[in-house]
């Protein structure tokens, strides 16, 4: 190496060197400091409802700075930065746990459950890859986890560097969170607002989330262990098969759950207009085949998704709502609808179009048969998230199932699935005689409007739902009619009400549920429900819990026929 190459390698400062002196300049140095505060203040006041963001909710006073100053400030240099290390790992971790909440706010109209919920991260990304591919799925994966990584490295620096702030000065320190506090006494103390109506400037945001969340993993564990001796209890548990489900002697009884499909469908201003005519000629055309038809109204245990968890309720008897209910349920032996149907002499068969994968719960349920994506033969295009459309699901099911020669009395449960956000694009209502292998769906789906489309407003979202609901009864409707039998007992009703991008805040959790049958004596034997005539049931027919089913129906539809 030449003498004056040496000297100018001297003279060139290293990168990281220059970042370092950068770093260290005074102006940079408080910039960077200031920005540590209001990371923390704002993460101190991070609220867990995406309208709850705005101005007036991050003008308040967290209690939580003073007490963390006063914790800090007499810790040791290393136990300080210790304990500063995991404060900041805790609320980076919580304000990770808000915005899970605002996501399921808006999808599923409840806060995440940090103890259950967990697996249900694993099915939005499984609808992810199903409604925008796999590209968009790992995309998706890889933003949320350079989110959360950045999210827990940013609290963490910014705690760090203000505790270090804080070890620079601990008088100074000690009178700061002294001010703090004494601030929050008086403004608490004086019901002082914020600029938002009824939110106090007195804030503790951060104690009261972490406190819930204990709390909320407290009941959850109790939960599971009450679950345990509430599946033991079942009214029909020693009924001889010979006295089950006689009034249904001979009959086809299908259960369909109609995705999505909840009471704002029905008495909404905006979407009642579209799907009431719809339900009003559907009952017309049912009255003029032959059906009676009768409609009330259940309580769903989910909102927005989770359509397994009303499933199950329905046809086990149980509050079933959240997944540790159903975990448990699932390796029960508890009797439900369909294994009691079959111990009577029924086949049972499961006919799940939205599955694409084996299903081993239809063993615990009891079904002989199990029909999916997989295996009913459809040869055309997905409708976003739907494998196939409604209409083609039927008029397979009645081919491989319902006119089969020599068979035995059915019962099917059948999840349609047309009706499953995000609603676009949508199929349509075609000749019967058109379905065919499915390949007809082709062109139709090329003039639908896309996702991307549609999903520019709530208003258009709204419409869209509103039609797949009324392509999905027109459907239902039309197949009864044309391809019901005198021994057909049809029951079908909504899983749940859809997100609160259609519903808006604080709509119930009633779903419709409609039964038609060609025989009145099946009808008869429900009229002391009190149930409106036709399929739109009445604003004042009766509601009950969608566990309540599963007894009402067997009681009724057994020895006597006890219609209460």
């Amino acid at each position: 190496m030449q003498p004056t190459e040496l000297a100018d390698q001297q003279e060139t400062p290293a990168p990281r060197s220059r970042v370092r002196t950068f770093l260290q300049r005074r102006g940079v140095n408080r910039t960077l400091t200031a920005l540590a505060c209001l990371i923390i203040f704002g993460e101190l006041l991070f609220p867990n409802i995406l309208r709850r963001i705005a101005v007036g909710s991050f003008t308040r006073i967290p209690i939580e700075a003073a007490v963390a100053i006063a914790v800090l400030i007499v810790l040791p240099l290393r136990a300080r930065r210790i304990a500063a290390a995991l404060f900041g790992f805790l609320l980076g971790w919580l304000v990770i746990e808000k915005c899970l909440d605002m996501g399921f706010f808006h999808v599923l109209a409840r806060p995440f459950d940090p103890v259950l919920d967990w697996v249900l991260l694993d099915d939005a990304y499984s609808f992810v890859i199903d409604s925008y591919g796999t590209a968009g799925a790992v995309g998706a994966l890889a933003a949320i986890v350079l989110l959360i990584t950045g999210v827990l490295g940013v609290t963490v620096w910014a705690m760090l560097r203000v505790t270090r702030l804080l070890g620079q000065d601990r008088r100074r320190s000690a009178g700061t969170a002294g001010g703090i506090a004494i601030a929050w006494g008086l403004t608490f103390a004086f019901g002082v607002t914020t600029l938002l109506p009824g939110v106090p400037v007195a804030a503790r945001t951060t104690f009261s989330y972490a406190w819930d969340r204990v709390g909320q993993a407290r009941t959850g564990i109790r939960n599971e262990a009450a679950f345990g001796r509430e599946v033991q209890v079942d009214a029909f548990r020693d009924v001889p098969p010979d006295q089950l489900l006689t009034g249904l002697t001979g009959k086809d009884v299908m259960l369909t759950f109609v995705e999505s499909y909840g009471r704002n469908a029905v008495e909404a201003p905006n979407l009642a207009p579209g799907v009431d005519p719809v339900l009003t000629a559907g009952s017309a055309k049912l009255k003029a085949a032959g059906f009676t038809a009768r409609s009330g109204w259940l309580t769903s245990p989910t909102f927005g998704g989770g359509s397994w968890l009303a499933h199950s309720t329905t046809m086990s008897g149980l509050w079933i709502n959240n997944q540790g209910r159903y975990r448990n349920l699932t390796a029960s032996n508890r009797l439900t609808l369909p294994s009691l149907f079959r111990s009577a002499g029924w086949d049972t068969v499961s006919v799940m179009p939205g599955a694409t994968r084996a299903w081993p719960e239809g063993n615990f349920y009891g079904f002989d048969r199990v029909w999916d994506s997989r295996n009913l033969g459809y040869n055309g295009p997905k409708f976003s998230w739907a494998p196939m459309p409604d209409q083609y699901t039927l008029k397979k099911f009645g081919e491989v199932e319902y006119t089969k020669a020599g068979r035995g009395p059915l019962f099917v449960e059948m999840p349609l699935v047309s009706s499953h956000t995000p609603w676009a694009p949508l199929p349509e209502f075609i000749d019967w005689d058109q379905v065919g292998d499915g390949s007809v769906y082709h062109a139709i789906v090329a003039k639908q409007p896309a996702k991307a489309d549609i999903w520019t407003a709530s208003s258009k979202v709204r419409g869209q739902y509103g039609k797949s609901i009324q392509y999905t009864v027109t459907t239902l409707v039309d197949w009864i009619a044309k391809y019901g039998n005198d021994n057909l007992v049809m029951i079908f009703l909504g899983d749940h009400q859809p997100s609160p991008v259609v519903t808006g805040d604080n709509a119930s959790h009633d779903v419709p549920i409609t039964i038609v049958a060609k025989d009145p004596a099946v009808i008869g034997r429900i009229a002391g429900w009190g149930w409106t005539d036709g399929i739109k049931p009445a604003a004042g027919a009766p509601v009950w819990p969608m566990n309540a089913f599963r007894d009402k129906f067997l009681t009724a539809m057994g020895p006597g026929g006890t219609n209460h």
